[in-house]
């Protein structure tokens, strides 16, 4: 069942004012509210708006902010409520801190906190329930029934590979795990092989000796016996990051689609934040593993950079639910705009308008493309000419041009003919260069109304090629010129590898920026790693579980204690609705 036109509580719990009536104003709950929820957090959530429900006071002693929060109110409880979900839905919010009076003599209130259930999900908030109406009328004094979060169910799938960890305190006990483990499966057949727990045996202690195995039930026993063990020790981090136009190709990540919760709720929650024009890439997108034709090329800017964005959240977003903490992010030209939801710097409904508004403006710049080639950037410039300018450093010896469509033809011809390889790029339109300048223009005027904040952990910007500046995330300016200046990606994944050794996972399609990444010196030498999430070149459903399940593998081999049920979703998950769960309990009771 599809969580998008759903609204989750994630936190509920009883409030006791102190015991004294609330007679006076609405604004005297604010702060018992916020109390209860953990007091005024530093940084709260963009778009987040307080609502109130069920007091006596009269309207006009009601303030329109409380502490930077908007303010809204309702004579109901059930008013509220209902106001609540329908600016949720509506996108006019995106955080609902919700306080409905139950007992005016007391002063008992519900606090509530309210999301829509897409995004709740996919960000990994505990889901209270879903708020349930009564249909008709367009308000409610009646409170709506909080029901069970029913979203797909258990159901091992005994055809789809799975992965299989174990480990031992030392070489010795690995050894003896594996045995173990061999006669196990040895004895199973598909359907038990499929529902066997992540770690056999289950509840055994993990060791720093690793080993995995991605199979299915017929190869496990060839799988495991042949497997290699590691030790670990002192895991590197994981740094995350996110490749741009140019990476993108028919049904990229498709296989994962209703067999991931976190990655289909994420997904879902970024078409229906697109609006109108979501269920037509969604149709495209699913439609190219039936052999359908898409409406609209995947090339073409309305196809490539909306499904980019939508694919790289959420396939970060399933990262995160394994318990991943990155410890830093890195996005290449569209996907530093992925790098920044996640590093908290706009919200995921704001991104998704400042991504639909590069859109909307590329498309009116003529034609254009992009062009890959194996050269240094000094070794390019003399070739520069017209609109045609330097698009991205990516590494040593790779290097793109971008321009207008006859110019850069030109400008191609002259390399090939001095001996240089020089690919085209998927792309419709000359992303950083000169000619997407009134587009940049046009987009800084727009950005001037979202909500920026500083990043809540590192983030190396691909235009600067260093950290980013507290400076830089909250400047409108900075995000329009990504559409006009150079990605420097090389420069700044080598300030991000100097900082410490990590490990890079690229969350997202075709392997570029691996394949850069292991171009890198720190790389080649062994002191940081590269792990991409999804297959080089498009194939089916099996080869993106298979490719996700081999990163998760080598994430934890590095020593990274993941959540492994949230891994087994990979080949438990199915997106059917669940039978009735128990009801949700009831709010704890706290005093304010």
């Amino acid at each position: 069942m599809s969580l998008t036109a759903r609204t989750a509580v994630t936190r509920r719990l009883t409030v006791e004012a102190g015991g004294a009536p609330l007679t006076r104003t609405s604004a005297d709950v604010a702060g018992p509210l916020l109390d209860a929820l953990g007091g005024l957090p530093v940084r709260l959530p963009a778009r987040t708006v307080l609502y109130i429900g069920g007091f006596p006071a009269p309207p006009h002693h009601v303030p329109d902010h409380f502490l930077d929060l908007p303010v809204r109110t309702a004579v109901t409880p059930g008013e509220a409520t209902r106001l609540a979900h329908e600016d949720l839905q509506a996108k006019r919010t995106d955080r609902a801190l919700l306080a409905t009076l139950d007992d005016p003599a007391t002063g008992t209130l519900t606090a509530q906190v309210l999301r829509r259930a897409a995004e709740a999900l996919a960000d990994g908030d505990t889901v209270v329930g879903l708020l349930e109406f009564a249909p008709g009328g367009h308000f409610t004094a009646e409170q709506p029934v909080l029901r069970p979060l029913r979203h797909g169910g258990h159901r091992p799938d005994p055809d789809t590979p799975r992965l299989v960890i174990w480990s031992g305190l030392d070489t010795g006990d690995e050894t003896r795990v594996r045995g173990e483990l061999l006669t196990l499966v040895e004895r199973l057949d598909p359907e038990g092989f499929a529902a066997l727990p992540t770690a056999p045996p289950h509840g055994r202690a993990l060791g720093p000796v690793r080993a995995t195995a991605v199979t299915t039930a017929h190869e496990a026993p060839a799988a495991i016996a042949k497997a290699r063990t590691v030790t670990t020790r002192h895991p590197r981090p994981v740094a995350l990051l996110f490749p741009g136009q140019g990476s993108q190709h028919t049904a990229m990540a498709a296989g994962l689609y209703g067999r991931e919760p976190v990655f289909t709720a994420a997904i879902d929650a970024v078409f229906e934040l697109l609006e109108e024009v979501g269920p037509a890439i969604r149709a495209d997108w699913l439609g190219a593993l039936e052999g359908r034709a898409p409406t609209i090329g995947i090339d073409d800017v309305r196809r490539a950079q909306p499904l980019l964005f939508a694919v790289d959240y959420a396939l970060g977003r399933m990262v995160l639910g394994w318990g991943v903490r990155p410890a830093a992010v890195l996005g290449h030209s569209a996907g530093e705009l992925v790098a920044a939801t996640l590093a908290g710097v706009v919200s995921l409904s704001d991104a998704v308008g400042m991504m639909r508004e590069r859109v909307v403006q590329a498309v009116k710049i003529p034609p254009g493309g992009m062009l890959a080639v194996g050269a240094a950037e000094r070794v390019l410039r003399p070739y520069l000419t017209g609109d045609v300018a330097i698009a991205a450093v990516n590494a040593a010896q790779q290097t793109m041009l971008a321009g207008s469509t006859e110019v850069l033809a030109e400008v191609a011809e002259r390399l090939r003919a001095d001996g240089h390889i020089a690919v085209a790029v998927p792309a419709t339109s000359p992303f950083h260069s000169p000619a997407m300048a009134p587009a940049s223009d046009l987009v800084e005027l727009a950005y001037r109304g979202v909500q920026f904040a500083e990043p809540a952990l590192p983030f190396y910007s691909g235009y600067t090629g260093d950290l980013m500046t507290a400076t830089e995330a909250l400047s409108p300016r900075y995000w329009a010129r990504q559409i006009t200046d150079t990605v420097n990606f090389a420069p700044a994944l080598d300030q991000l590898l100097a900082t410490e050794d990590v490990l890079l996972v690229e969350a997202g399609p075709r392997q570029t920026l691996t394949a850069f990444a292991r171009r890198h010196r720190a790389v080649r030498l062994g002191a940081s790693a590269a792990v991409p999430l999804l297959p080089a070149r498009g194939g089916g459903g099996e080869d993106d579980r298979r490719s996700v399940l081999a990163a998760a593998a080598a994430i934890w081999s590095e020593g990274h204690d993941l959540d492994l049920d949230a891994l087994a979703h990979l080949w438990t998950w199915h997106p059917e609705a669940a039978p009735a769960q128990q009801p949700a309990p009831a709010p704890a009771p706290v005093t304010a």
